[in-house]
């Protein structure tokens, strides 16, 4: 009796070898579990040791009292894939200001094929957070049939095959698909299978914007569970969301089918912004697919056709009539004509004295533009938001403020609304929960096994941030402005950001995926 006590106390005792220690935070670990009152001790990139201990020498000290610390929030869903690759947004602040210490590319099947390139390129520029790709099937698709509107033949699916193989093996976490965009639009599952299935064979996943989220949405959840039930591999439901006035409250059928493939024992997970409204160019929101094949010069030409103008025409009224005549569309970025960012298509053709038709023609004879769209319920939004299968992701992009742009807040807001606003505010979900949303969940979903959670052994990418304070600042009108409360935040066991200001340290890595079994 008397050994067993005096072994506890040595252990109690021990000293830990630390360069970092965070002091007398509330500990939210990543795990959906309540936070404990500890110490967090960080040697060299990693974490040593949580809870109660005395370290050794005289490490560096932050203070944490009265403040929650978690394990780095970890966004799933970003477009930065080339933002990353140049001065200045290769910092990636507006992200890293939310407690973000890991992106994920290659979403929407969009961005680099070649991830050795990619990867290689990011350690060379270096990065403000670590960047985890994924193999893009629009582009791949792309480079191998460029955009028309037809099956593979054998000869060119061996090749998507082969550079999705080659993709995974160079370091890609999974396959991503976006099936409302060009070329992938015009794909068939078999073709997505067969992808997938070789994302599969390197313990990849298989994530998608979905073929729908209106009025199909059921279909496109159906064929997503499909693929993933027919290659073999964890499905992720790219931002959830039920989109268009005619579909709302159509959330918990969703969840509901979610809910019963995972009961069958399936994997499947989804993650999702905060926010009522979406992103993405004008042309995938009013243009339907079949007008879209080949350049955009090709698209353009159909305007002067006097057969497919007029039918072009007719498409883009209805579309728009299906979002209040245009009035739910805000220009995020037009480059011919800035002054129109944050404006509505409604707006617009008032101003002007044109139709919103013809304001829609305009931008795409000229470029495109990105917008925004509102076309989601509250109610919805904070269904999807509760469900413990689903993330927090932010659909955005590193960037640094633009005041001839006016993009949606969801880049700079997205996780300090998610936990400031709706769980420590609103309390729609609780603050653990919400945590674990941003941390463990998404780690778990894209399998990082060394991070998102606050433990021994585990990669030291940590946020600090004081619940009193911790906001999104970022608005429609006023979109590039940083989240607030962020105390601290360290990246690979730097300090990325102390007192709320960035310290220009480039500590991030590519992270590079390795097959189950792989050589490391």
């Amino acid at each position: 009796m008397c050994a067993h006590w005096m072994k506890i106390v040595i252990v109690a005792l021990a000293q830990v070898d630390a360069d970092i220690v965070i002091s007398g935070g509330t500990i939210h670990a990543g795990d959906g579990k309540p936070g404990i009152i500890g110490d967090i001790a960080i040697k060299g990139d990693r974490i040593v040791a949580v809870g109660s201990f005395q370290a050794a020498g005289n490490p560096r000290r932050i203070e944490a009292k009265g403040m929650i610390v978690a394990p780095g929030f970890i966004d799933l869903h970003t477009h930065s894939d080339y933002p990353l690759q140049k001065q200045p947004t290769n910092a990636n602040w507006n992200y890293l200001a939310q407690g973000v210490t890991t992106v994920v590319t290659g979403n929407c099947g969009s961005g680099p094929v070649d991830t050795a390139a990619f990867l290689a390129s990011l350690a060379k520029v270096k990065t403000g957070s670590n960047v985890a790709h994924q193999v893009p099937h629009n582009d791949v698709r792309r480079q191998v049939m460029g955009n028309v509107n037809r099956a593979p033949t054998d000869a060119e699916l061996r090749r998507m095959e082969d550079l999705t193989d080659k993709a995974m093996r160079d370091g890609a976490w999974g396959l991503s698909t976006g099936l409302i965009y060009n070329p992938g639009t015009y794909s068939k599952t078999p073709e997505l299978v067969a992808l997938a299935k070789v994302a599969s064979r390197h313990g990849g996943f298989y994530a998608s914007h979905i073929r729908d989220e209106g009025a199909g949405v059921m279909a496109a959840v159906e064929e997503a569970i499909g693929i993933g039930k027919e290659a073999n591999l964890p499905v992720h439901v790219s931002h959830i969301k039920v989109t268009g006035r005619g579909q709302w409250g159509k959330s918990g059928d969703v969840a509901s089918r979610i809910a019963a493939a995972r009961k069958a024992g399936q994997k499947v997970t989804a993650d999702q912004y905060p926010y009522t409204a979406s992103s993405t160019s004008l042309t995938a929101t009013v243009i339907p697919t079949r007008f879209r094949e080949g350049e955009r010069a090709d698209m353009v030409r159909r305007f002067a056709d006097p057969v497919s103008g007029p039918q072009l025409r007719e498409a883009i009224s209805q579309a728009l009539g299906r979002r209040d005549a245009g009035a739910d569309i805000r220009i995020a970025r037009h480059a011919p004509k800035p002054g129109w960012s944050g404006k509505t298509i409604q707006e617009i053709a008032g101003q002007s004295g044109r139709t919103p038709v013809e304001v829609v023609e305009e931008i795409e004879r000229n470029g495109g533009a990105q917008v925004i769209n509102f076309g989601m319920n509250e109610d919805d939004m904070r269904l999807f938001m509760r469900l413990d299968f689903v993330a927090t992701a932010s659909d955005g992009g590193s960037m640094v403020p633009d005041m001839t742009t006016s993009p949606h807040p969801r880049s700079y807001g997205t996780f300090a609304r998610k936990v400031g606003f709706f769980s420590i505010k609103e309390g729609v979900i609780p603050l653990e929960l919400a945590i674990r949303s941003c941390s463990g969940l998404p780690a778990d979903i894209i399998g990082l096994a060394d991070r998102g959670y606050l433990k021994a052994g585990q990669f030291a990418d940590i946020v600090v941030f004081d619940p009193a304070r911790y906001i999104d600042t970022a608005t429609y009108a006023k979109p590039h402005q940083h989240a607030q409360g962020v105390v601290a935040v360290l990246v690979n066991g730097v300090v990325a950001a102390e007192n709320g200001k960035p310290t220009g340290a480039l500590a991030g890595r590519p992270l590079a995926h390795k097959a189950p079994g792989a050589a490391r």
